[in-house]
């Protein structure tokens, strides 16, 4: 893999890989929105996935082995069995139906919702825990079938957690259980056998170690209002990709 990319292609690609890290390290999601189109103009699109998995699952445990106390439980055991549901129903869907429409349905939804909280004024707004259901199950749903489901989990944690930091740890933790089912099916399926596969994702670990350091600081100094502007945005973009997504595969 390292052999097919020339030297300026491997610096735009960790510096891509930076970038998405760094967004991660703030918000706990979102690195494959921003590293995905840019990697894929130099990697295999079947590579990406993988690879993003199995960086996304090394950020996850290193913010949760060193933040994890700060992680609502409370929420995290509302969600994950629904996720493990959700993700099953999206297999399901998969197997029996093309879920095309599925895509425009949840992208502009994410895109009006985020419109509506970027401009409604409402800094807080509180969501109740039966709230977890359709969130936790959509949020497997389309991280089945599309790989995206981060940003409805954000939706949800942003209406039910005030502390900025615990909302991070928390969506970095559900990203990190979330993706470890991929990594250990890529696994299974023999993906990171190819050692110079494993070379590219080590080349690439530097530059997620250094965005979610910077990340996290850049967290820290920012006001709550600002933070929650900084996720509406991604989660903004993110349904912008979703409605991109269905009408350039029709």
């Amino acid at each position: 893999m390292l052999h097919v990319l020339t030297w300026p292609d491997l610096f735009i690609c960790i510096f891509a890989v930076f970038f998405a890290y760094l967004v991660f390290g703030m918000a706990g999601f979102g690195s494959a929105l921003i590293a995905s189109p840019i990697l894929a103009l130099y990697i295999p699109v079947v590579k990406i996935v993988p690879l993003l998995a199995l960086i996304d699952l090394t950020a996850a445990v290193i913010n949760v082995a060193r933040d994890g106390r700060r992680a609502e439980f409370s929420e995290l055991r509302l969600i994950i069995p629904l996720m493990i549901i959700g993700s099953l129903i999206g297999a399901a869907i998969l197997l029996m139906a093309r879920p095309d429409v599925l895509v425009l349905v949840l992208g502009l939804f994410v895109v009006f919702y985020s419109l509506y909280s970027l401009f409604s004024g409402k800094t807080y707004r509180q969501f109740p825990a039966k709230a977890a259901i359709p969130f936790g199950l959509g949020g497997g749903v389309f991280r089945a079938l599309f790989g995206s489901g981060g940003f409805l989990y954000a939706i949800y944690l942003t209406g039910r957690i005030l502390d900025k930091e615990a909302f991070r740890i928390t969506q970095t933790t559900l990203i990190g259980f979330s993706t470890l089912t991929r990594v250990i099916i890529f696994v299974v399926l023999g993906i990171y056998q190819d050692s110079s596969f494993l070379l590219l994702i080590l080349a690439f670990i530097p530059a997620m170690l250094l965005g979610i350091y910077l990340g996290r600081q850049m967290t820290l100094k920012i006001s709550r209002e600002t933070f929650l502007k900084f996720i509406n945005i991604i989660v903004l973009v993110s349904g912008l990709m979703l409605i991109y997504r269905y009408i350039f595969t029709l």
